[in-house]
């Protein structure tokens, strides 16, 4: 073994990468708007990134010599199912507020523990029954009233579904544990290109708009920031998850709600009141309940 594969297997390496990741993640809704506001709407900005995040692997991909063909039948509903996650969540933040976006998607726990219960024959714990309830109720909350009277926005639902998908696709991440980093951190992107360009055949107005050829240009230096930071997002999410427990894994990608949220509070000029505070409060406890009460009391 390498000096280098011996310094990427330290758990406390991991760990640092993995909050380092999820700050990205709550990062990620900058350049996206900085992408809209030169002028590429709806999915457009999300089409941008995700293209040039495969133009970016494609060098590491050879560097590497990595094989992706080699495992297609795992690489493909991981691909499709985390890159309908990540299509869909590019696309929530120009769509609704970057803070419903991010507590939306980061509903997936919730969404897991569902699956869990449904498919794997997983206990309904007290702890997971707090969890639920917390997670349900910030929902709630965060939404107001008139959601609950009028719906959510389109906007809000793409952010809802985002984190349906990837709770999905966790699922079929299990079946990758012997698939290299670097292959799946490709097929996420290119699933997630595939799944944007769908999307935009097949969306409505909202989604879909028009816009001035001429914006491409300059959205391009916001697309290669955005490619630049999704890249290593995912190195920094998948590779600590090879090493460190389920339990520390949910708790350090909490950096990702901390850093959206604060950092949408005071960037975006977007409405921050008591609903957001406490669906954000809420939803943050029951993250921590869910992976705090799902696990052996040493992984805690």
């Amino acid at each position: 073994m390498s000096r280098l594969q011996e310094i990427a297997r330290q758990p406390g390496l991991a760990a640092i990468g993995l909050v380092l990741g999820g700050a990205l993640w709550g990062l990620m809704w900058v350049p996206i708007r900085g992408m809209q506001g030169a002028g590429l709407p709806g999915a457009w900005s999300g089409l941008a990134l995700y293209a040039v995040a495969v133009t970016l692997m494609v060098p590491v991909l050879i560097v590497l010599k990595a094989r992706p063909l080699a495992h297609l039948a795992v690489l493909i509903p991981c691909g499709l199912l985390t890159g309908t996650a990540f299509s869909l969540y590019s696309t929530s933040l120009v769509l609704t507020e970057v803070v419903r976006a991010v507590l939306l998607f980061y509903l997936s726990p919730i969404w897991a523990t569902l699956l869990g219960l449904a498919f794997l024959g997983e206990r309904l714990s007290p702890a997971r029954l707090g969890a639920l309830a917390l997670g349900l109720g910030g929902l709630a909350v965060m939404m107001g009233g008139g959601a609950l009277r009028h719906g959510p926005n389109l906007g809000d639902l793409l952010a809802l579904i985002s984190g349906m998908s990837w709770a999905l696709g966790s699922f079929f991440l299990y079946r990758a544990g012997t698939v290299a980093v670097t292959e799946q951190v490709f097929s996420f992107v290119f699933g997630a290109l595939v799944i944007t360009g769908a999307t935009l055949l097949v969306g409505g107005g909202g989604i879909a708009q028009a816009f001035d050829v001429r914006a491409i240009g300059a959205a391009a230096p916001w697309a290669l920031v955005a490619g630049m930071i999704v890249v290593p997002m995912l190195f920094l999410t998948i590779w600590p998850a090879t090493l460190l427990s389920p339990a520390r894994v949910g708790l350090l990608l909490m950096s990702d709600i901390v850093v959206g949220v604060i950092t949408a509070a005071i960037w975006s000029g977007e409405p921050f009141g008591w609903r957001e505070a406490s669906g954000a409060l809420m939803i943050t406890a029951a993250g921590f309940v869910e992976v705090l009460g799902h696990s052996p009391s040493h992984e805690a």
